[in-house]
């Protein structure tokens, strides 16, 4: 019983959460401008320019991390682009669906660790796999006319690399830095801070 309990979600996980979601939805309205400042700084091979798509991943494995909850990582990556859009994204309404399938990455990874793990590999495998959920949306709604081999590839394993490294790597050190601080103390991310 104690198990089931501990899954269901409090009223503080709902507003910790929607705080995330809605932060990163502000910060997506401005990566998108960041996107498109930096093309040409990619021209040299424009499926490098995947390499900062992991800003867009963050609150799927950043909410999952810290709420450790079914649901957490689907519901932030979700309601960041629900934000993003309605604040004006230039990919319109769509970016909706998107979040909800790179939040079904990281929601994934957390389910099948039964929701008990969130340690540095988990982070770094939820972020990958937001990435692949990220690269598959991408290869249909905005790369399919480009080559399979000279462009999707290199851009979805790019996409992965970067997932896994700042979505991943970046949630769970940001967990940790705020750990200390107490303002995850209602949380077990909070409580683990003994042992950071």
């Amino acid at each position: 019983m104690k198990d089931i309990n501990s899954r269901r979600w409090r009223t503080i996980d709902i507003v910790i959460a929607s705080v995330i979601a809605v932060a990163f939805g502000v910060i997506f309205w401005a990566w998108n401008t960041v996107w498109s400042v930096t093309e040409g700084a990619f021209a040299f091979f424009p499926p490098a320019q995947t390499v900062i798509y992991g800003v867009w991943l963050i609150p799927a494995v950043l909410g999952g991390l810290i709420i450790r909850k079914p649901g957490a990582s689907l519901y932030t990556e979700t309601v960041a682009a629900v934000v993003s859009a309605l604040l004006g994204s230039q990919w319109g309404a769509p970016v909706i669906l998107q979040g909800l399938i790179q939040g079904l990455g990281a929601e994934l990874i957390f389910a099948v660790l039964l929701y008990r793990n969130f340690k540095l590999p988990a982070a770094i495998l939820a972020g990958a796999l937001t990435g692949v959920g990220a690269a598959i949306y991408d290869f249909v709604r905005y790369t399919a006319g480009t080559d399979l081999w000279s462009y999707r590839i290199p851009y979805a394993l790019i996409t992965v690399v970067s997932g896994a490294l700042l979505a991943g790597i970046g949630s769970w050190a940001l967990v940790r830095a705020l750990a200390p601080t107490g303002v995850l103390d209602r949380f077990e991310a909070g409580r683990e801070r003994a042992t950071v």
